[in-house]
């Protein structure tokens, strides 16, 4: 299951995100991860949840953060969800038409594997390939 929460800066789609993860953390029995750029979120993530600083990776592209999610995976089998905060930032792109292929392909590794992705994305105006998960 692939879950876009889409809005403009300032609209909420962080606070929107901290609910899922609180949600998550009481529904499901697997690790979670959390992906930001930065360490915004250091205070308000569950000490249970593995957040992640993309800057300390170097991620740049979206080839690059399917390599990192695909190793995290293969590190620990026992990842349920996975949640980015930003995907543009994270990502280090704006391309909606990559955006798109790389929540197809979370949408194909999620089935494949048994993980959940929460992802925000701040855009006004989405493609159908990224509001279809929305």
């Amino acid at each position: 299951m692939v879950k876009v929460i889409l809005g403009d800066k300032g609209s909420g789609n962080t606070k929107e995100l901290m609910a899922a993860i609180n949600e998550a953390l009481v529904q499901e029995a697997g690790s979670l991860v959390c992906i930001e750029k930065g360490n915004d979120l250091t205070y308000d993530v569950d000490y249970r949840v593995r957040l992640i600083d993309s800057r300390d990776y170097g991620m740049e592209g979206f080839t690059f953060l399917k390599g990192f999610l695909s190793g995290l995976h293969g590190g620990n089998f026992d990842i349920s969800h996975i949640f980015i905060d930003s995907l543009y930032k994270v990502a280090g792109s704006k391309d909606q038409q990559e955006a798109a292929s790389f929540l197809a392909w979370c949408e194909q590794f999620g089935a494949r594997n048994s993980v959940s992705f929460t992802i925000t994305v701040t855009e006004a105006a989405a493609i159908d390939g990224i509001k279809k998960y929305c």
